[in-house]
């Protein structure tokens, strides 16, 4: 017998040509990263070009902050195509049309910021009469039309990239810092480009939020449908940050889009080399390379769950689960764990036989689950057990413990006035199993598939529970047998994160047989910290860097973290330069950002509190801003 494979169901989108490498449509989702050089350094920038194509890069884009670096785009060009490199280039623009004017004419694709490009972004708030409103579109569209008109002469594709934290003001005065707003951006010169029937576009709604992300890419397509447009996306998620958090947050919104079908070409923003960018890029798109393709002309929004804005499901308590307390993680003992509570020093539990106390992080599992195996030593109170069933009724004291069911044992209980997990598949809510749900209160379900993309049926899962009015816990259970560590990274993300940006899952339990229990226990809350769902940890949000940035922002941002990594709870900001600066780092409470050369400026949300610090000492007088904010506490 020869099994079908099961179908990726995409949004069909227009083919927009960009060099000798086709977007959208049925062609390949494409991968693309960003060189960090100093655009004017003409070798450096080649040499970086060629290391992320090697990667696996299809197109590269640089920044061309001005017309100097604009104009050096040919001198990059040339060379490269001397080398052998022939990828479409992208020039990437904030606030200078000269200089995109002048790169159209050079570069395959040209990027435009529209909180930036021709419009104002001041943080002042403006009231706009309806002839006023229509008088700076009309301003910007006279600022906009000479580089679609040399895009069209030149065959120059055009991404128009919306940023979350770089709305105008004009938008922000009508819309506020909204998803919604984030859409309008873009469409007001997307419409302009109709207007002058140019249809080369492509679109992009960035944040550093995956939640706001997700939902403005989705609310993007909506407003595309019903407009009658099928422009390719280009996913990411803008200031990701650097190591394991980088990857999760990036992949928790990349991910989630494509598993809904959107995105046309993916860039992850590290704050690494840009080469290292790719192989992330690649594990997230090779995960539908074995599935078969179908486009279709709409993406269908649920009704149950609201796709654009967050609310959690409701779900009544029990143990210490439900929908008013954060979503809790539970963690699979290994036999070392069962062994010695040495072990479970990688997971935030920390017990001292001279003082006969545990010390617990706050990365710290709720859930130890154990099978039928029983460990012989006292756990803190705030981490309970979970026993198979069967193992779990031998116990003559079943305090701090709790028992696990399968389907059938669960549908043989008569007794449902005690605490109990059951672990059940997508495809087996059946009606006798609806029925005995409905009357039990103290029942946690463990939603678990063994589809390797899960998000759909465990999406369909809760929303059959949200329609019959089922209001138990549920937890999002996903093993991965054999998975690399590198994959873990991105899968997890994907399929437990994009349940959790939409107020999906009041707990995660995670599993992989290669994968390090410390790891593991990391991406669980890492996931949770990344859907802002359950916050432990400093988050930090810091740009990839570009040939616009003023420091090392590695480095820069290693040196942060060492200092800040305590304060739970806190965003931190890591900012290259001002483009990247007041409004790209959105929601942060703190911002760190390059002024000029050797220059750091430091925000309190986005209000500047101290410009022009020599760089050697920045760190600590951002330090200081934050003590003097009471913002700070003493690391243990």
């Amino acid at each position: 017998m020869i099994l079908q494979k099961p179908v990726y169901k995409r949004f069909k989108t227009r083919v927009v040509n960009i060099g000798d490498l086709p977007l959208g449509g049925d062609n390949p989702i494409r991968l693309q990263s960003m060189t960090t050089t100093d655009t004017m350094d003409t070798l450096a920038t080649v040499e970086q070009s060629i290391r992320i194509i090697e990667a696996g890069g299809e197109y590269v884009r640089i920044t061309a902050p001005s017309i100097k670096e604009a104009n050096n785009l040919l001198e990059i060009k040339n060379e490269l195509h001397k080398r052998g490199y022939k990828n479409p280039l992208i020039a990437d623009i904030h606030f200078t049309p000269n200089a995109a004017e002048i790169a159209a004419r050079i570069v395959e694709k040209v990027r435009v910021n529209p909180g930036n490009y021709a419009d104002k972004k001041k943080f002042e708030t403006i009231e706009y009469t309806e002839s006023e409103y229509s008088g700076e579109l009309e301003r910007i569209r006279d600022k906009f039309i000479p580089l679609v008109k040399i895009c069209k002469e030149y065959g120059t594709a055009m991404r128009i990239g919306t940023n979350h934290g770089s709305l105008s003001d004009r938008i922000m005065s009508r819309f506020g810092d909204t998803p919604e707003g984030m859409v309008e951006s873009a469409m007001e010169f997307l419409r302009i480009c109709e207007g002058e029937n140019y249809y080369n576009v492509v679109l992009s709604m960035k944040s550093s939020n995956p939640q706001v992300m997700v939902q403005a890419y989705r609310m993007l397509v909506k407003q595309m449908m019903k407009e009658n447009m099928n422009y390719p996306l280009h996913l990411g998620v803008t200031e990701a940050g650097d190591g394991e958090d980088g990857r999760i947050k990036s992949s928790l919104g990349i991910g989630t889009l494509l598993e809904e079908g959107l995105g046309d070409t993916v860039r992850v923003s590290l704050t690494e080399e840009p080469e290292y960018e790719i192989p992330v890029c690649k594990t997230l798109v090779e995960r539908y390379s074995n599935y078969s393709k179908s486009l279709s002309d709409t993406i269908e929004f649920s009704e149950i769950i609201n796709p654009f804005s967050y609310s959690r499901r409701n779900s009544n308590t029990v143990i210490n689960t439900s929908g008013k307390n954060v979503p809790v993680v539970v963690l699979t003992a290994t036999d070392d764990i069962i062994e010695s509570h040495e072990a479970l020093r990688e997971t935030g539990y920390y017990y001292s036989e001279n003082l006969d106390k545990w010390s617990i992080g706050d990365m710290a599992p709720d859930y130890l689950y154990l099978g039928s195996k029983n460990i012989n030593y006292n756990l803190p109170g705030t981490l309970k057990k979970i026993f198979d069933y069967g193992f779990w009724c031998q116990f003559e004291n079943q305090s701090g413990s709790f028992p696990m069911l399968n389907e059938t044992e669960y549908l043989s209980l008569d007794d449902l006035s005690f605490a109990k997990f059951l672990e059940i598949s997508t495809d087996s809510l059946t009606d006798k199993i609806l029925d005995k749900i409905g009357k039990d209160k103290n029942l946690i379900i463990v939603i678990k598939s063994d589809d390797f993309l899960s998000y759909k049926n465990v999406r369909n899962f809760a929303e059959k529970l949200i329609s019959d009015k089922l209001d138990c816990p549920v937890i999002i259970k996903r093993s991965y047998g054999d998975l690399s560590e590198d994959k873990f990274l991105v899968y997890p993300a994907t399929d437990a994160g994009g349940l959790l940006i939409d107020g999906i899952g009041d707990g995660i339990w995670l599993e992989a047989n290669d994968v390090s229990r410390k790891v593991v226990n990391s991406v669980s809350f890492g996931i949770l910290q990344a859907s802002r769902t359950r916050i432990s940890k400093t988050e930090y949000i810091s740009c990839p860097s570009c040939g616009r940035t003023l420091f090392d922002l590695q480095e820069t941002t290693a040196k942060v973290r060492e200092k800040t990594s305590h304060l739970k709870g806190l965003k931190i900001a890591i900012m290259g330069c001002i483009v990247n600066g007041p409004g790209e780092m959105a929601d942060a409470d703190y911002g760190y950002v390059g002024s000029g050369p050797g220059k750091i400026t430091l925000y309190k949300g986005k209000e500047v509190i101290r410009r022009s610090i020599n760089s050697e000492v920045a760190v600590e007088e951002l330090i200081n801003l934050i003590k003097e904010n009471n913002d700070w506490v003493n690391p243990e």
